[in-house]
């Protein structure tokens, strides 16, 4: 098998949702010698960021997104230990940490998020679920990180991303804030000095222009 097949096959595993093939074209890549920064770029981000244009053109649903960022995410497990062995650098478009705000453990949407910001070249420190403000913080001035990104779909957890706006207000930190989630509106996101987004796809278009601003 040629390369080029090898980055054929990864980029189609994503597209056809199939995690365990995405996995297995993964071990493979590997042990040809593929470098693991070009079984990302040319392979499974392809395929994940064809499944994302899909999906905003209404030619799939949010559970057929979902399950091409669990294989994604899969692959990405594979690929990470090798990347730090290597010391391979892949070219960031910038660094963000993510999470879900404390009291929440709704990720399916950050997830899924954190998968697309992958794909279109973004370093991503994933926090999970459950996350307080002041882990946010500690990961954000321990990666040197240009956004933080949180997410909250309870609206009794709503609240909570505010608390971390005046944590990020009160760190000092250079860093642009961007919140999301099922029960947050663009008018809370302006209320409480944050950017907004409103579904995965948006967040990267969202942060990619955060990021502009930075620099």
């Amino acid at each position: 098998m040629s390369s080029e097949e090898c980055f054929e096959e990864l980029e189609s595993s994503i597209e056809n949702l199939d995690k365990e093939a995405a996995v297995e074209a993964t071990k493979k890549a590997l042990k040809m010698g593929l470098d693991p920064i070009e079984i990302i770029e040319k392979g499974l981000a392809k395929g994940l960021r064809e499944v994302g244009r899909r999906f905003e053109q209404g030619e799939l649903f949010i559970v057929e997104l979902i399950a091409a960022a669990e294989a994604m995410k899969a692959a990405m497990e594979i690929l990470e230990p090798e990347i730090l062995k290597r010391k391979t650098k892949r070219e960031v478009s910038g660094k963000v940490v993510l999470g879900t705000v404390a009291g929440d453990i709704h990720d399916i949407g950050k997830n899924i998020v954190a998968s697309l910001l992958t794909a279109a070249g973004f370093e991503v420190y994933d926090l999970g679920k459950d996350v307080p403000a002041e882990k946010f913080i500690e990961k954000a001035k321990e990666v040197n990180a240009d956004v933080i990104g949180a997410s909250a779909l309870l609206t009794t957890t709503v609240p909570v991303q505010k608390d971390l706006a005046d944590a990020i207000k009160r760190s000092g930190l250079n860093v642009k804030y961007v919140v999301g989630g099922a029960a947050v509106t663009p008018q809370w996101a302006e209320e409480i000095g944050a950017a907004y987004a409103e579904d995965a796809s948006s967040a990267v278009e969202v942060i990619k222009n955060l990021v502009k601003q930075k620099e």
